[in-house]
């Protein structure tokens, strides 16, 4: 989803939603995006995709630049039309799945724009009840296949389904400032956390501290490697190197990036300067010491191997 600056439209007339309308058939040729729902809004879009070589930040890149480029061209504008970057959410083929379907085709009806999705012009709904070829271009087939696998009786179950009420968490989700970066199952969650955290900077997986061990994970690992109770996680002396310490600062700031602060209460540190100093010293040590490196590495590999629920 994306909005444009300070609330403004960024489509203002007819030919701005086909503008973008071919602006995805583009994306859908030159990166293999599949496009399974979608509802353009006056000052807002949202997407329901599939990216099957990785590059969801490419799609949007082209989606919103271009697009941005054609718009201002054609009202005589300058500058960015869309408040920054597109939020998003993984979600798992399951329920969720389906109501996401429903709530973007319904976004013109909680408006108050319509009193059905049948009578909004540019959203998928019409694509999910037409057979014809106009609309094969949108990936449909398989959330339609989650509802009935009968073809013939599709479009009817669907029409059922959208005329359910919507879940009231999901909406209560998707009214929130900040969005949750992940929709699905605990199965489908694990799955992510555990394939995908090595990945977890990268700019596909949107807060990606979510897939990170928590910090307790981090500890509990890392005093059965020491043979330690946690109080020897805290144990400093002046001149004193208490290396399962300063590893589990270290590896607290390097595999979920918290502040020092945070790391600090949560080893009972005061100063987070104290634990800044630690965990440079650390990683001095790290670089130097071939040892300590492999260390880390198996204590490590051992936090992401367990998982998290």
């Amino acid at each position: 989803m994306n909005r444009g600056r300070r609330g403004d439209q960024v489509f203002e007339a007819k030919d701005d939603y086909k503008e973008f309308i071919d602006v995805l058939h583009e994306a859908i040729e030159l990166f293999a995006l599949r496009i399974s729902a979608f509802c353009l809004m006056p000052n807002h879009y949202h997407l329901l995709v599939q990216t099957p070589d990785g590059n969801l930040s490419r799609c949007m890149r082209h989606i919103n630049g271009v697009y941005t480029q054609r718009f201002n061209s054609a009202h005589s504008l300058d500058g960015p039309l869309f408040r920054g970057r597109y939020k998003a959410i993984i979600v798992g083929e399951d329920n969720y799945l389906l109501q996401l379907v429903r709530y973007i085709h319904l976004n013109p009806v909680r408006a108050g724009m319509v009193i059905s999705a049948e009578y909004f012009e540019w959203s998928s709904h019409k694509g999910y009840l037409s057979k014809a070829r106009k609309w094969d271009w949108l990936h449909k087939h398989f959330i339609l296949s989650m509802l009935v696998k009968a073809p013939k009786e599709q479009v009817a179950r669907y029409r059922a389904f959208m005329g359910e009420n919507e879940e009231e968490d999901l909406l209560r989700l998707l009214s929130l400032k900040k969005w949750p970066s992940m929709l699905g199952d605990s199965q489908f969650i694990e799955k992510l956390k555990n394939r995908f955290f090595e990945k977890k900077r990268h700019i596909e997986v949107p807060d990606s501290k979510q897939l990170a061990p928590d910090i307790d994970q981090i500890k509990k690992v890392i005093c059965s490697h020491y043979n330690i109770n946690e109080n020897g996680l805290y144990y400093a002396k002046r001149g004193a190197f208490n290396e399962a310490r300063a590893m589990g600062l270290f590896l607290t700031r390097r595999l979920r990036g918290e502040p020092l602060k945070i790391i600090g209460e949560h080893f009972k540190i005061d100063n987070y300067s104290t634990v800044s100093s630690v965990i440079e010293r650390f990683k001095r040590r790290f670089r130097s010491d071939r040892q300590l490196a492999k260390r880390v590495d198996y204590v490590q590999q051992t936090i992401m191997s367990q998982g998290q629920t």
